[in-house]
C-alpha cells in the first residue's frame, strides 16, 4: 500500500466517524487537492484490497473491519501525543469525577464508567473484583448503526457475555482493541470493544472499557480509555 492510499483510507475512516455516512471522491479531492478521478482509481484499488467497500444505496465508501484493524495497528505514540486539547480537558474531567469519589473505590470506577459514556457517546463498563457496573443503553442504541434490529440481538449477546469472556480470556494489555468481526463474542454484532486493564484494589485484573459502533473516532476513545485505566491504577 502506497502512502498515499494509506492516508485516503485514514481520511475515509476519520471523515465516515464524523458524517455516519459513506464518503465520497469529490469530498476526498478537495480534501487532497487532486482530481476526482486520482482519487476513484486510489479506492478502487482500496476495495480491490479489502479495506474499503460500497454501501448497496451510495456511492461513496466505508471502511471495512480489515480497513479498521490496519488504522488501529498504524496509530502511533506520537499520534496520541498530538490529539488536540480537548482530549486534555476530558481526562481532566475524568479525573475529578474520579477524585471526588476516591475514598470509596467502587464509587471511583463507576464515576469512571459514566464518564467516558458520557465523552465517548458509547457503552461503558467496569469489571472489577466480583462486580460488574454497566451504563449507556441509551447512548449505544441511538448510533445509527443500531438503531435498526438487525445488530440488536448480537449486541445484546455481547453485552450478557462481557464478564465471563473477560474472565475467561483476561485481555493482558494496557489497552486491548477488539474490532467488529474480531469481537469473540459479538461477531456479528457491527460492534468495536475497547478495554483497559488495570490493578485495583478489588482485583490485579480488573477493566473499564467501552462498546460502540466499528464507526469510531478510535485515536480518541482509544486515548481516553487507555488514560482512565492508568488513572484507576495510579489513583485507587
Amino acid at each position: 500500500m502506497t502512502e498515499r492510499q494509506q492516508a485516503i483510507l485514514a481520511a475515509i475512516i476519520e471523515q465516515y466517524a464524523e458524517i455516519a455516512a459513506p464518503v465520497g471522491s469529490v469530498t476526498l479531492a478537495k480534501l487532497f487537492g487532486v482530481s476526482s478521478a486520482t482519487i476513484r482509481s486510489e479506492m478502487a484499488k482500496l476495495e480491490e484490497m479489502g479495506f474499503i467497500e460500497a454501501p448497496h444505496t451510495s456511492a461513496g465508501r466505508i471502511p471495512t473491519d480489515k480497513g479498521y484493524r490496519l488504522y488501529v495497528n498504524g496509530i502511533t505514540d506520537a499520534q496520541m501525543t498530538e490529539l488536540p486539547s480537548g482530549i486534555d480537558r476530558s481526562a481532566r474531567a475524568i479525573e475529578a469525577h474520579v477524585n471526588s469519589h476516591v475514598d470509596k473505590s467502587d464509587r471511583a470506577i463507576r464515576s469512571a464508567v459514566d464518564s467516558l459514556v458520557e465523552l465517548t457517546g458509547n457503552f461503558g463498563f467496569a469489571s472489577f473484583g466480583a462486580q460488574l457496573y454497566m451504563n449507556g443503553m441509551t447512548q449505544l442504541f441511538s448510533q445509527p448503526e443500531f438503531a435498526g434490529g438487525d445488530h440488536v440481538q448480537a449486541i445484546a449477546r455481547l453485552i450478557d457475555n462481557i464478564e465471563p469472556w473477560l474472565r475467561e480470556a483476561a485481555p493482558n494489555q494496557p489497552l486491548n482493541v477488539f474490532i467488529g468481526s474480531e469481537n469473540p463474542i459479538g461477531k456479528s454484532s457491527g460492534a468495536t470493544l475497547i478495554i483497559s486493564k488495570f490493578r485495583s484494589p478489588f482485583s490485579d485484573s480488573s477493566y473499564i472499557g467501552v462498546i460502540g459502533p466499528t464507526r469510531q473516532n478510535y485515536r480518541q476513545t482509544m486515548e481516553l480509555v487507555r488514560r482512565t485505566g492508568a488513572m484507576l491504577e495510579g489513583m485507587l
